[in-house]
């Protein structure tokens, strides 16, 4: 599918490496203008030059999403600079640890939690205003298999996306009388860092690359895109619907 974002402005969180990385390196690509954030200035660096390589543009903010009052910053930033938001790609998040619950350090547990709960939260609260403005705001946030199948071990990070899967949703509800769609990508196992720290004896070769995630994500970044408060599930190519219990 081609997909046109000329003149629409992007913001992708983790951008410095897997799926963030390659989103914000397919958003350029498809003409879209990217704010790219990541705490690792290195990785911003590399994709600012593959951006340039593909004739795209970027704005790189190097910052730590823990750090709530840049969050707030950002979206004044943004508004400053451009008066609105099109695209949010909230993909940053951390796994934490894998251990049983009563194992896990009160300081790693509040660690997931502020970076992929209430960083989120805080995210939507700064750049809401922005993608109201667009004609088509389009908001995707990453979340997982183990948010509505809890795993074993995977505790902190199961939680963190339950509650996002949730706050999206509520999001989408909230934003229904407005252009602005809000909907939730679960991409599967895929070949990154995150993954090989889960699960470091898998062959990262028997996984799908990043920027097949991408693809799928650029798709729900079409102004095109009609669907909100869904999953996509990127494995099976499709949106799923939220069950109550049986």
């Amino acid at each position: 599918m081609n997909i046109d974002l000329k003149n629409r402005i992007a913001l992708v969180t983790g951008a410095s490496r897997g799926i963030g990385y390659f989103t914000a390196l397919a958003l350029a690509k498809a003409g879209a203008h990217v704010i790219a954030t990541a705490r690792t200035v290195g990785g911003l660096e590399e994709l600012d030059d593959a951006i340039k390589a593909v004739g795209g543009t970027a704005t790189l903010v190097p910052f730590d999403l823990t750090d709530m009052a840049a969050i707030d910053r950002l979206g004044a930033s943004i508004f400053e600079r451009w008066g609105k938001l099109d695209i949010l790609v909230a993909n940053a998040g951390i796994l934490g640890v894998i251990s049983p619950l009563g194992h896990i350090e009160a300081k790693v547990f509040e660690k997931v939690m502020t970076t992929n709960v209430t960083a989120t939260w805080r995210l939507i609260r700064s750049v809401e205003p922005l993608l109201v403005k667009s004609d088509a705001g389009r908001a995707i946030l990453l979340s997982s298999g183990v948010a509505s199948n809890p795993r074993a071990f995977w505790g902190a990070y199961a939680m963190s996306k339950a509650a996002v899967e949730n706050m999206g949703r509520i999001w989408a509800e909230e934003t229904a009388h407005t252009p602005l769609k809000v909907n939730l990508v679960n991409p599967g196992a895929t070949r990154t860092a995150m993954r090989a720290q889960a699960v470091p004896g898998e062959d990262p070769e028997t996984l799908p690359h990043p920027s097949e995630v991408a693809e799928k994500i650029l798709f729900l970044a079409s102004p095109d895109m009609k669907e909100s408060g869904r999953l996509f599930v990127v494995r099976e190519n499709r949106f799923v619907d939220f069950k109550s219990p049986e």
